[in-house]
């Protein structure tokens, strides 16, 4: 009997992969493209339902051409599709499913003036309560900034991108625990909508769809235009792609950082309970997260830097954009000396932050190239991810090991900078942590193994 086929998509910020795994977890093929943002100006970066859906169809049609060759079986299928992405950036879709509005990147700048207007007592309420700081990045915001901006919310409902991919797919319209922990909209203790931040958007409680955990099964995918190969299979919201990535290689010892290195760098452990109220205010006022995680019962904390985000604008500004050059910086920022004129005052960077993300460099010497700049935001990671650490170590025992994943993980030059503040550091063995952990919730829907 031939093996059952499964795919995990991952709705990343830079690319959009699926990778198609048998139910025994081997991995056949991965097809991947850009994720269609729309670039504007002062950072705006939108995301059109129409694009994302073009480019998912795109990847399944390559998946269904290469399956009879990958498999061996000219009558290769996939059984089953989990599809994980990026939190805080999804659609508004009226009574009849059509988009009403671009999704917002969760870096997009827009909505400060919401926050600014956000009322005291919601202000005063809503690290405790939703365990996120209060920012622009929150999808809440970026829901408000809309509504002041002319769109009617009367009617609508709020789909993280995964579970509209789903619902697109041909599966039942839910809200992921995971993603919607990153909304703004979720009070973490009760595991329910926010009914004050719904009463302050204007909109009731069918705002948010029903609520499940991740790797329900939500039906089949029936979309027009379908391969023959892929029409049929189970559906399912695997979260968060930060948590599914974690979950990719088995359950996470508690005392473990599990490091996602993508546009984002997450910092991430979990707790089988929620912290309080308190502690999870003290942690917002460093920008960590306390939120539900992709394993039901299970919570999680997510410290973020945009890390990589400098790092793929410092490559662009230095005319590098394909891996053989990325290679060759790698290795001459790995070939630097330590210590010298260029690490002591001569050249100074900012923006990683989680509520920054713009690359701002000076340089007051001579002598400053690619790897020195490179190296120079690799230094200024190690700064943020060592003061998020001692604001995570306040509230939690110490993390004693590290596993680091994503597409930065593959350069040496970042694995030895993050050595110096991580502890216990080793680096995951697959290229797609969460694309392969996204097969595995499919899988689940097929023969219950458990990650």
């Amino acid at each position: 009997m031939n093996p059952r086929l499964v795919a995990g998509l991952d709705l990343g910020s830079t690319g959009v992969k699926v990778l198609v795994t048998d139910d025994a977890g081997t991995e056949l093929l991965i097809e991947q493209s850009p994720t269609p943002w729309c670039h504007g100006p002062g950072g705006t970066t939108d995301l059109a339902a129409e694009d994302l859906l073009t480019t998912i169809g795109q990847l399944l049609d390559a998946v269904a051409r290469r399956l009879p060759e990958a498999t061996g079986d000219p009558a290769a299928r996939i059984d089953a599709i989990a599809v994980s992405g990026m939190g805080e950036t999804g659609f508004l879709l009226d009574e009849d499913n059509v988009v009403r509005a671009p999704a917002f990147a969760w870096f997009d700048p827009r909505g400060q003036e919401q926050v600014d207007a956000l009322p005291q007592d919601l202000r005063d309420q809503f690290a405790g309560k939703t365990g996120l700081p209060v920012g622009v990045q929150v999808s809440v915001v970026k829901i408000a900034h809309l509504r002041d901006n002319g769109l009617s919310l009367n009617g609508l409902r709020w789909f993280n991108l995964p579970e509209f991919v789903v619902l697109s797919l041909g599966g039942r319209p839910v809200a992921d625990y995971s993603l919607s922990s990153r909304t703004g909209l979720l009070d973490q203790d009760s595991g329910e909508p926010w009914s004050e931040m719904l009463a302050h958007l204007g909109v009731g409680a069918d705002f948010i769809p029903p609520l499940v955990d991740a790797g329900t099964d939500l039906g089949i995918a029936d979309a027009a235009a379908l391969p023959e190969s892929i029409n049929g299979a189970r559906l399912t919201v695997a979260g968060h792609d930060h948590l599914v990535s974690a979950v990719s290689g088995g359950a996470i010892p508690h005392d473990r950082y599990h490091v996602s290195m993508g546009t984002a760098e997450v910092l991430l452990r979990v707790l089988d309970s929620p912290l309080t109220t308190a502690a999870r205010s003290r942690l917002a006022d460093h920008l960590i997260n306390s939120v539900r995680h992709v394993v039901p019962g299970q919570h999680v904390l997510v410290a973020g830097v945009k890390t990589g985000l400098l790092m793929r604008r410092a490559l662009q500004l230095c005319d590098i954009n394909d891996r053989a050059g990325r290679d060759l910086l790698d290795e001459r920022v790995c070939a630097l000396p330590s210590g010298g004129p260029f690490t002591d005052g001569g050249i100074d960077i900012a923006g990683a932050r989680n509520d920054d993300g713009v690359l701002s460099i000076t340089v007051r010497t001579d002598g400053i190239d690619s790897a020195e700049l490179f190296r120079s935001i690799l230094l200024h990671g190690n700064d943020e991810v060592a003061r998020l650490i001692e604001a995570l170590d306040a509230e939690v025992p110490p993390a004693r090991t590290t596993l680091l994943t994503g597409g930065w993980a593959g350069m040496a030059s970042v694995r030895d900078a993050r050595a110096q503040v991580l502890p216990g550091v080793s680096v995951s063995t697959r290229s797609q942590d969460t694309a392969y952990g996204a097969a595995l919730f499919a899988a689940r829907l097929l023969t219950l193994i458990e990650i």
